[in-house]
């Protein structure tokens, strides 16, 4: 009798704690093409942007909350005819308490990479607060783009972005200068304040990000030197001076193009965890490295891949001590989009497939926000030949070993 109840509890207990993860849909059912998406939480908030074509072909820049299982209407932020629209350089958002802080990129000149970034300040329910100024105020028809952005509480918001004014400059060589990787804060009014230089010399479309501290922002980005080197680099303001860029981990990836695979960083408290794709010693890997003490150094790096990477990674904190990481793999049946959790201690889970997905340039990147015990994963989807869509889901992260 006693030999049934541990086989019973045996098979109870392996039952209980190989569950697989149930990936839930969340209905998308928005009218036009849909792509781009910028996926955000801020505390038990969660909202989405996103740009849909109309009937007439102008880019629209919608809003949308999260709220009881369902994406609400969604809101215009703006609209326009004249738009840079790329899947690697996409818009962005913020939310601050109840403002929305939004980026797109509006073409500048006859260049197919001449653009400026167009920053819209709204109130949550629509009110405009200012509407389509200019970030970078260079003036330069060059490229500006890949922008990041997240709140700071007491004042606005920190952006940053990779900034081409420099390229359109000639250096001694006749060889155009180099990208270079800025930083400012928006206030709550939609005044631009402490525009910085943080690194002269920078991989050129690598999607960049930021993070705040309770000691000041911190900026990660795909850096570049003279060899070609184009590993992950940090630069952090403590207490308002930045510090000397450096790097997360000497990868030592050289490549003479840009790979447009940059890497996320996000923080709580002093601990810090950055994703990214790389390729070391030949080998392409997606990695996660943290940090307890705000950046200042990091653990040795963590490999998450079971096969074949392509990376366009996200990255959020469960609790403390624990991130979830989103990237896309290749295997023998295909691309796929998967997530793994992955504990400071350098522990992992096993990972979990969250759907198949196409490999190419057309899924865009992956976003992934997490809100209690609920990851929340939006990407871009074909409807047919000529239109996309949006494919949003959550997964209870409990059941994730």
């Amino acid at each position: 009798m006693n030999k049934l109840y541990l086989v019973i509890f045996i098979i109870f207990v392996s039952c209980k704690f190989n569950k697989s993860p149930i990936v839930e849909e969340i209905n998308f059912d928005f009218v036009n093409s849909n792509g781009q998406p910028s996926l955000v939480s801020n505390g038990n908030n969660l909202s989405l942007s996103w740009i849909s074509q109309s009937s007439n072909n102008d880019a629209i820049l919608n809003y949308s909350q999260y709220k009881d299982g369902l994406w609400m209407k969604p809101k215009l932020i703006t609209s326009g005819d004249n738009w840079f629209i790329n899947w690697a350089d996409f818009p962005t958002h913020s939310i601050n308490n109840d403002l929305v802080l939004s980026s797109h990129l509006k073409k500048s000149g006859k260049g197919t990479y001449d653009y400026d970034i167009i920053m819209n300040l709204k109130k949550i329910n629509g009110e405009t607060i200012k509407s389509n100024f200019i970030l970078n105020n260079d003036g330069v028809k060059a490229e500006h783009g890949f922008v990041s952005i997240t709140n700071d509480e007491s004042e606005g918001f920190f952006v940053t972005w990779l900034d081409g004014r420099n390229m359109s400059i000639n250096n001694m060589n006749s060889n155009h200068n180099p990208m270079t990787i800025r930083f400012a804060q928006i206030t709550k009014e939609g005044e631009i304040i402490n525009d910085t230089e943080l690194d002269s010399m920078t991989c050129e479309c690598c999607q960049t990000s930021v993070t705040k501290t309770d000691k000041g922002p911190i900026v990660v980005y795909r850096d570049r030197n003279k060899s070609e080197i184009r590993d992950i680099y940090i630069t952090r303001s403590i207490l308002g001076d930045w510090d000397n860029p450096k790097p997360v981990n000497n990868d030592n990836w050289k490549i003479n193009g840009c790979p447009v695979n940059g890497p996320k960083v996000v923080s709580s408290s002093s601990n810090l965890a950055v994703a990214w794709f790389t390729i070391s010693n030949n080998q392409p890997v997606v990695n996660v490295a943290f940090s307890n003490d705000y950046g200042l150094n990091f653990n040795n790096p963590i490999k998450l891949n079971d096969f074949d990477p392509i990376g366009r990674v996200d990255v959020d904190f469960l609790n403390k001590k624990e991130v979830i990481v989103s990237y896309i793999e290749n295997d023998q049946n295909g691309s796929f989009l998967r997530i793994k959790k992955v504990n400071i201690d350098g522990s992992s889970s096993k990972y979990v497939t969250v759907g198949k997905i196409d490999g190419k340039r057309s899924s865009g990147v992956p976003q992934l926000e997490v809100i209690g015990n609920e990851i929340f994963i939006v990407w871009t989807i074909s409807k047919n030949e000529n239109e996309t869509t949006l494919k949003s889901v959550k997964i209870n992260q409990k059941n994730i070993f």
